[in-house]
Order: structure tokens, then C-alpha cells, then sequence
């Protein structure tokens, strides 16, 4: 039976899956939210969990080497747009996508720890949030959707990067996900795995920076391309740790 892998449709995503079908991996496309709760079902064995599923599923799942999705100091694919300042920004009701996991929670530590604010309703709605007949005071966007928006929404005066407000804050990066699979595969299974990711990241971010043609359907030229992917790491070094430790911390301390 193949390897059943979740692929995340993010640009930030696309070197990890290069050599996946080859290597014969079954890849079923997900959203992050959705990959978090099939790897609990048991529908999935292995993919990009977003942090905060890491944590809840580590008893039966365990890292893939060290690949993850760490931004440096800015997001880019993560951010608030806000009618107020963030300092403004207590009991305010909040959009987030469906497909969200770990964005809302870091927007929540960021807004309690950072701003001493006490959060409003976080409201789950379907793939973009800016809807014609629903209005927000403020809403996140994850992934592509972001990065289509990421000069601004008209009607939203400010737009919050998370990645940077943790950075800013805590002057460490930020881990959003990391790869992680079933403890019980075999070590054969896991090695190919992880050898397929350190050849995805070799072939397929090097695919990113030679872009000849514009990704339409993101508005990015590629000069877009590689300035976003320029501000990626993908591996999991010292200051990766200690952000995930931090973000851990505080995610236990939060009321709740």
C-alpha cells in the first residue's frame, strides 16, 4: 500500500512534492486544517502539519528530519487586515479562513501577550473571508489567498504581517509547519521519505528562482517569486527550535 502524503496547494509547498509521484507516494491535495485532522484520522501518513497539530498529534507522529515551513522575518502568506491598529484591535470579532490552523492561534498569543488585549470571537468561514454580504472589522488569510492580497484589501486601512509581529516581538522566526510522519512506518519507508524532501528542496525551490514566466493566478512575477521563497527556510536549525518551544509556551498559557 502506498505512502498516503498531504499536499498542501501553497506556493511555499510546491518544492517539497518534486519528486513525490516518482518515488511512488500517494498525494492527496488538503487544505492545513484538513491535513491536521486526516493524519488524527488515519487517512494520511505523513505531510506538512501546521505547529499547532504537531503538537496535538505528537504521541503517534514524529518529525521527517528537520523540513519545515519558517518564515525569517516576514510572512507574506500570513496576514491581518484590520480596519483599526492592532492596539485596537481588543473584543473585536475576527474572520479567519476554514483552512487556518496555526495563524489564528499565533494572531490570539499575539494580540494577549504582545498587546495585552483580550481577543474577540474568531469566526471560521469558508476559503476567502471578504465576503460582499458579511463585513469584518479585521480578518486573516493564510497561503495563496494572502499572497493574491498581499498589497492590501480595499476597505482595510492596515495590513499586519504576522510573521514579522512575532519577529518584531520575540526576535525569533516563526515555524508555521513542520513535516511529520507516522512513528509506527517502516525505517525504509521513512528514509525514502525524507531523502524525496532533501531532493524536493534541491530541485524544487531551485525551480522557484528560475522562473521564466509570471504565476498569473498569484500576481507575482517571478522576481515575486524568489523574493517571497528568499525569506523561507524550510529546515529546522537553532532558532527554529527555540521558536517552536516559544510558541509552545505560550500556546499553554492561553486561557482555554
Amino acid at each position: 500500500m502506498p505512502v498516503r502524503v498531504g499536499r498542501v496547494p501553497y506556493l511555499e509547498a510546491e518544492p517539497f512534492y518534486f519528486d513525490m509521484a516518482r518515488r511512488g507516494f500517494e498525494l492527496r491535495e488538503t487544505t492545513p486544517r484538513q491535513l491536521g485532522d486526516a493524519l488524527d484520522a488515519g487517512d494520511l501518513d505523513a505531510g506538512p502539519a501546521h505547529l499547532s497539530d504537531v503538537f496535538r498529534l505528537e504521541d503517534r507522529f514524529e518529525p521527517v528530519g528537520g523540513f519545515c515551513f519558517s518564515t525569517l522575518s516576514r510572512a507574506v502568506s500570513v496576514c491581518l487586515y484590520s480596519q483599526y491598529p492592532m492596539e485596537e484591535l481588543g473584543g473585536v470579532t475576527i474572520g479567519v479562513s476554514d483552512e487556518d490552523v496555526t495563524a489564528a492561534k499565533l494572531l490570539e498569543v499575539l494580540l494577549r501577550r504582545k498587546y495585552n488585549l483580550e481577543p474577540g470571537e474568531f469566526v471560521a468561514r469558508p476559503g476567502d473571508v471578504v465576503r460582499p454580504d458579511e463585513t469584518f472589522d479585521a480578518f486573516v488569510l493564510i497561503g495563496n489567498r494572502a499572497l493574491r492580497r498581499r498589497r492590501g484589501v480595499r476597505g482595510f486601512a492596515h495590513r499586519f504581517d504576522l510573521g514579522s509581529e512575532w519577529t518584531q516581538w520575540t526576535n525569533l522566526p516563526f515555524v508555521f509547519s513542520q513535516w511529520v510522519m507516522r512513528k509506527d512506518l517502516e525505517d525504509r519507508v521513512k528514509a525514502i521519505l525524507e531523502d524525496t524532501l532533501y531532493v524536493g528542496l534541491e530541485e524544487g525551490v531551485d525551480g522557484l528562482y528560475h522562473l521564466n514566466e509570471p504565476r498569473d493566478e498569484l500576481l507575482m512575477l517571478p522576481r515575486d517569486v524568489v523574493e517571497y521563497v528568499q525569506g523561507i527556510r524550510y529546515f529546522v536549525g537553532r532558532s527554529e527550535q527555540q521558536a517552536i518551544a516559544r510558541f509552545r509556551e505560550l500556546l499553554e498559557g492561553l486561557p482555554g
